[in-house]
């Protein structure tokens, strides 16, 4: 339906998937068997025509009417995004990111994109749950998730102490978890953050301060305005 729909014309995808695929896509590179065709192309930089207004990325939501919706975003969407996160957080708060989101879901944009764009380490992980047992020579320094997972990892002890700032959204934000978070004494920002899809990951943002009791989901990222109808 995604690849009907999006009319895509190029598709990467991996040489034992490809007998499960449609055959209507005009072009499928396999990443994991077409290098050596890969490696007969020009190394220079492509002149790209590319701009503010053309699409970045698609994401498919599970859609109002329980039928899939691709939300478009465009090049300028992501880069007003990025502008407002490198505002908000420092290079040591990124400088180890976790990812623990797929990228079928519009969070990925930040725990991906802001890291990388800040000179910062993205370091994979398939399941926030799994923080405790992961090993990596990189300190995760910032943790992205919801207040569901963030509350379960409060109960198994599972937040490494080189985390200083948490960001939660997805769901509603409760001051007992924050305070929770706090206690812990290494973290030193949680944040909560609200947005759809198709506003670019975030909308609204706010530091949650020590001892706040309810939460509230904030102000409008830079460069946009917020309207209650």
């Amino acid at each position: 339906f995604m690849i009907r729909d999006s009319q895509l014309t190029v598709l990467l995808t991996q040489q034992h998937l490809v007998a499960r695929l449609p055959q209507q896509i005009a072009h499928i590179i396999c990443l994991d068997s077409d290098w050596p065709a890969i490696a007969l192309n020009p190394v220079t930089n492509l002149s790209s025509t590319i701009s503010s207004e053309n699409l970045a990325y698609v994401i498919y939501t599970s859609g109002s009417t329980g039928k899939p919706k691709g939300v478009e975003i465009v090049h300028r969407s992501v880069v007003a995004f990025v502008y407002w996160a490198m505002s908000v957080f420092t290079a040591e708060d990124l400088a180890g990111t976790l990812a623990s989101t797929s990228i079928c879901f519009d969070l990925s944009i930040f725990e991906i994109v802001v890291p990388l764009s800040s000179g910062g380490t993205v370091i994979l992980i398939e399941n926030a749950l799994h923080l405790p047992a992961l090993a990596t020579n990189r300190p995760v320094t910032m943790l992205n998730t919801v207040p569901s997972a963030a509350s379960a990892l409060v109960r198994m002890n599972g937040i490494p102490a080189s985390v200083r700032t948490i960001n939660l959204a997805g769901e509603p934000l409760h001051g007992t978890l924050v305070q929770q978070l706090y206690r812990q004494g290494t973290i030193q920002q949680v944040f909560n953050l609200y947005g759809p899809t198709e506003d670019t990951t975030y909308s609204t943002y706010t530091l949650v301060e020590k001892g706040a009791q309810k939460p509230s989901i904030g102000r409008p990222i830079s460069n946009t305005q917020v309207y209650i109808l």
